[in-house]
């Protein structure tokens, strides 16, 4: 199983060993998304952070749409299946999601893949930046419905194609 990690809350007034805990998982703004592995290491960070982030597990369509619509490589270009195919073991997007999913793959097996997904913020905004998940707000281990965060984040706004 892989964590999908996004940043929820900005720089002010954070803990120093958060900050440091959020330079080595690579969510230096907000709305930044990761995608970690399931282990005892990754579970003791987003302990430490969990006042500023929320995390869950997402299914490896989600993942692949997330890539193919905000994957960057390198240079500033989208990420295509062409791209995964001819700098990984992976044949497409999809492939590589599910690997991503079961814990089999890190997004460094795709050369010139960025680590970090920049996501555009949620439609209808956050619940709350303040609360954790199961009082009513954003922060902390949502498990199966961060698909729902990802798909608010992903829809396309009125206008756009």
């Amino acid at each position: 199983m892989a964590f999908v990690v996004v940043r929820v809350r900005g720089h002010a007034k954070i803990q120093h060993t958060a900050v440091e805990t959020m330079d080595m998982l690579k969510l230096n703004r907000v709305n930044h998304c990761v995608v970690l592995p399931e282990n005892k290491t990754t579970q003791g960070m987003l302990q430490a952070v969990k006042d500023y982030v929320t995390w869950g597990e997402l299914g490896h369509e989600s993942i692949a749409r997330m890539l193919l619509q905000r994957g960057e490589i390198t240079g500033g270009d989208k990420l295509t299946d062409a791209h995964v195919k001819d700098n990984s073991k992976f044949t497409s997007i999809l492939s590589f999601a599910k690997a991503l999913e079961k814990g089999e793959a890190k997004m460094a097996d795709v050369k010139g893949l960025k680590p970090v997904v920049r996501l555009p913020p949620p439609r209808k905004g956050y619940e709350g930046t303040r609360k954790s998940y199961v009082d009513g707000g954003s922060l902390g281990y949502r498990g199966k419905d961060i698909e729902r965060l990802i798909d608010r984040m992903l829809e396309m706004p009125r206008g756009e194609k």
